[in-house]
Parts: structure tokens; C-alpha cells; sequence
């Protein structure tokens, strides 16, 4: 990696002090951890002349219930979510998504929002600047091919965080604000399908966090995600799934997946599932849906249709194991 270009670092302590600065300052970038962007900086991957540090604001860093759910500030630590113990318990999906990102220094500074904000990875875009300057760079920066896809008119970089598809299963929604105002939707409507700009955020706006609404009693939820090694590396594919049963009847399920799209995946159809038993039917109908939905590209070191086989049988296995327990 090389030396990142010159920058100037504030530190608001207010959201409002975040807010102005980001307003007044075209190109600045918000930044917690930093884990996702800092690398991307070192790789000649955008040159921004001010950095907004949002660390010191205490009114993202927190994480409480009520009657409604939960509520978790963007400036929550992923090793903070790995951790807690109501978390663990009652969305323990939340738990294992954040402790499969990265490493343990990693999820100590990584942030819910930096994770929710996580840019789109290719194998032709996560490479050093001399590598992209010699194959005339890509679509999703500098460039004007998709390398992926070459007569194709967009980006197909893969979205590869952990923490969205959880919080979708969850049926979570977002906090966005502006100075001219503030915007509330669900989670999933925060992403489009587009690997050059899969986060809908525009300039000057802020995630604050999301709203976990609170779960029906007996829900079953659990995330899982396939990749290289056993540890650090970004998802091939991921599945969370959440479920509620009634015997050995499926009353509710929903499902996301990431690593596959340009997007974090909310399942369509699987409403037709629900009334159905618990077998094998049911879970090659659930196959299919994902099968049908992803659209996994050659954008990582694995072949396309790999993934996609992988993320129907992970969705399948998981299935099977929260009806099961």
C-alpha cells in the first residue's frame, strides 16, 4: 500500500458539529474505525481532503431497549455487539455477524455504521493503484469497463458485510440525518442493486443507527457465512435467517443474504413457505428461492456458481437447524 494523500482531521463531539462539517465541506468523508476505508485510502481508492472523525460523539455510541426493541447507535463497536450479553440472548444472529467480521482488532474499533456503510469488493477493484492504472482501472472507479462483465453498463462489485443481512432478518430500520432534516426506513431500502454506489447515503447525511423492533416469543434466528478461511476473510456468501415454527409447521421466516449481489438480499417469497412442514419439500422450495435470486458474479477468487450453490445450502442447513434446535 501506498502513502494515503494529505487530509484534515476533525473531531466533532456533537452530531450537529458532524453535521456542519460534512455540509460544508464537499468530498469529506466521515470515518470511526476505519477499518474499510483507511486500506481503500492506502490503495489510491479516492483522495478525500477532510476526514470527520466521528469517535468522540457519545449519542452514537449507544446501545439500549425499550418497549418498542432496541436501539443501536452507528458508533457501536462490532466487539461491543460480539459481547453483550442481552444481545447474545435475545438476537444472537446480531452476535454471530459481528463476530465473524474480520479479527478480534479488527471488531474492537470496527463500527455498526462503518459496517452498514461497507463499500462493494471485486478482485478488480481491492488491488493496489499501479495494478488498476495498468489494466486502465474499472468501472467503479476511474475506469470505464466493468472488467467483470465488459459490454455490461454497470458496476458488479459484491456487497460483503456481515452485519446488514442480520439486522434485515431482524426487520431493522435506519436513521438517516441531514442537517434540512432527518429520513427513517427499513434497512433494506438503504441499498440498491448497484456495485458503484450500493448505499443509498447522500452527501452530508449521517447514519445514526437502527431500530431493532422486538421480536416475536418464540423466534429463532441465526447467521452463517461461508468463506475462504475459517477466519478474517469476507463472505463468499452469507445467510441470516430468522424463524418462527408451530410444531412442525413453519409459520414465519425471513431471510438475507449477502456477498452475492451488489446488495444485501432480502429473500422474496418465502411467505409460500409458511404452513408448510418442516421437510424436505419445504427446503429445496427455499433452494430454489435463493437460487433464483442471487446473482453472484465473478468478482472474488471463487467461481460464480459456487457461490450460489453455497449460498442455497447454507440457507437450507440453516433452515433446518432453527426448526430443529
Amino acid at each position: 500500500m501506498d502513502a494515503m494523500t494529505p487530509f484534515v482531521l476533525r473531531s466533532p463531539q456533537t452530531v450537529d458539529e458532524a453535521l456542519a462539517l460534512l455540509a460544508g465541506n464537499a468530498g469529506a468523508r466521515p470515518i470511526a474505525g476505519g477499518t474499510d476505508l483507511l486500506p481503500n485510502l492506502r490503495r489510491g481508492i479516492g483522495a478525500p481532503e477532510m476526514l470527520v472523525d466521528l469517535a468522540g460523539i457519545e449519542e452514537l455510541q449507544q446501545l439500549r431497549r425499550d418497549g418498542q426493541g432496541w436501539w443501536i447507535g452507528a458508533g457501536v463497536t462490532l466487539h461491543a455487539l460480539a459481547h453483550h450479553p442481552e444481545v447474545l440472548s435475545e438476537l444472537a444472529l446480531l452476535a454471530q455477524a459481528a463476530v465473524a467480521v474480520a479479527g478480534p482488532s479488527h471488531r474492537a474499533v470496527a463500527t455498526l455504521g462503518g459496517n452498514l456503510c461497507l463499500d462493494t469488493r471485486c478482485v478488480f477493484y481491492n488491488q493496489s493503484e499501479w495494478w488498476r492504472q495498468s489494466n486502465n482501472y474499472c468501472l467503479k472507479y476511474r475506469g470505464e469497463v466493468c472488467h467483470v462483465a465488459p459490454q455490461g453498463a454497470r458496476c458488479h462489485a459484491a456487497w460483503s458485510g456481515d452485519l446488514a443481512p442480520a439486522l434485515i432478518a431482524l426487520g431493522a430500520s435506519v436513521d438517516v440525518l441531514h442537517r434540512s432534516g432527518a429520513r427513517k426506513l427499513p434497512l433494506e431500502e438503504l441499498y440498491q442493486d448497484d456495485g458503484a454506489k450500493a448505499v443509498k447515503l447522500e452527501p452530508g447525511e449521517l447514519l445514526m443507527g437502527v431500530h431493532i423492533p422486538a421480536q416475536a416469543p418464540g423466534m429463532r434466528c441465526a447467521y452463517r457465512k461461508a468463506r475462504v478461511r475459517g477466519a478474517v476473510d469476507f463472505p463468499l456468501a452469507g445467510v441470516a435467517m430468522r424463524v418462527l415454527t408451530s410444531g412442525e409447521v413453519l409459520t414465519d421466516v425471513r431471510v438475507a443474504l449477502t456477498g452475492t449481489n451488489s446488495h444485501p438480499l432480502l429473500l422474496q417469497g418465502t411467505e409460500a413457505l409458511c404452513g408448510k412442514a418442516l421437510d424436505d419439500a419445504t427446503l429445496a422450495a427455499l433452494g430454489k428461492l435463493v437460487q433464483k435470486q442471487v446473482s453472484p458474479m465473478r468478482s472474488t477468487v471463487t467461481a460464480s456458481n459456487y457461490r450460489r450453490q453455497v449460498a442455497s445450502v447454507l440457507a437450507q442447513r440453516l433452515l433446518r437447524e432453527l426448526a430443529h434446535p
